[in-house]
């Protein structure tokens, strides 16, 4: 099965608020990051499609440039309404592929782990993958055909799995885990290995 992604970016100047670093480095972070979890997406086999919903002037550019298509947030509503919105427009596209949201934070996030979660996805209509901490989600699969009903929020994973999604193994899956709010997320994520935008931003920190 291959899958179409729905990638959810907020405009970089109010994305990630509780990092305690300057609001000049939170915005290169949150770009950074936002880029190297689209370009493992779109490095898995199994991805055939990444949909990004944003309305920041500088991410949406840079995302379209790897390659995903990118649009504004139309409905203007929250996250959830963000997301329904581009898994309208993936399945529109794609009405074959199955359908996943993914968030943009995984730094530390690995095409090998993708694909593996999305093999074990292909087996439910619904699945999920929960956030190291256990009471998020940061991959919420759909079948085709199968209405994804994203919920993300705080304690969404277990509000995704009252509604029928599948809690994935969790053995393999650190990077897919590993989202980042924190600096303490910030250093875990560093210990499992970040991509080069993100470990770039990093190292021009620390100088």
């Amino acid at each position: 099965m291959r899958w179409s992604v729905v990638m959810p970016v907020k405009r970089l100047e109010q994305a990630k608020s509780r990092l305690a670093v300057t609001a000049e480095d939170r915005v290169s972070l949150a770009l950074a990051m936002a880029l190297d979890t689209a370009s493992v997406a779109l490095g898995s086999p199994r991805v055939g499609l990444l949909v990004v919903v944003s309305d920041d002037p500088v991410a949406g550019p840079a995302l379209a440039a790897l390659g995903a298509v990118v649009l504004a947030d139309e409905p203007d509503a929250g996250l959830n309404a963000a997301l329904s919105h581009g898994a309208a427009a993936a399945t529109a596209r794609a009405p074959a592929y199955g359908v996943a949201f993914l968030t943009c934070d995984l730094p530390a996030l690995q095409a090998d782990e993708l694909t593996r979660a999305f093999d074990l996805a292909g087996n439910h209509e619904r699945a999920l993958v929960a956030d190291a901490g256990g009471d998020g989600t940061t991959l919420l699969t759909a079948a085709p055909g199968v209405a994804p009903r994203p919920s993300f929020g705080a304690g969404s994973r277990a509000r995704h799995a009252d509604e029928g999604a599948v809690v994935l193994a969790a053995r393999r899956l650190a990077g897919l885990r590993r989202d980042v709010d924190t600096v303490a997320d910030l250093q875990a994520a560093r210990r499992l290995g970040v991509g080069p935008r993100t470990a770039f931003v990093l190292s021009r920190e620390r100088r």
